[in-house]
């Protein structure tokens, strides 16, 4: 499974975070596919990056965050749009599926 998560950097007492696109049997700070920002928990305003367009991407994927990267990217606001993606994406299949008519195959009612 492929998971968005924090890949910790920095030197000891200073953490800092890369966020980054990775499979979810490597370690913590292994090898990763593809990094898509950084966090620096340290900063007074808890400074925060994300290429918005590569996490929607790898969401829309099937890349499942992490309880941390899943509260940065609802702040960045990418949550948002992949929630509404989802839904129009369901809302349009309910939309097909309810207008298709469908009758019964094979069988005939006899009077």
């Amino acid at each position: 499974m492929v998971k968005i998560r924090l890949n910790r950097m920095g030197r000891r007492h200073q953490p800092f975070y890369r966020i980054v696109i990775v499979d979810s049997r490597n370690k913590r700070s292994g090898k990763y596919i593809e990094s898509i920002g950084y966090y620096d928990p340290l900063n007074n305003s808890n400074q925060y990056k994300v290429d918005e367009d590569k996490a929607l991407d790898w969401l829309l994927k099937g890349a499942q965050p992490t309880d941390t990267a899943r509260r940065i990217l609802r702040k960045m606001g990418v949550m948002k749009r992949y929630d509404e993606i989802k839904f129009q994406a369901r809302k349009e299949k309910g939309v097909k599926e309810s207008n298709e008519i469908v009758e019964p195959e094979g069988e005939e009612v006899k009077e």
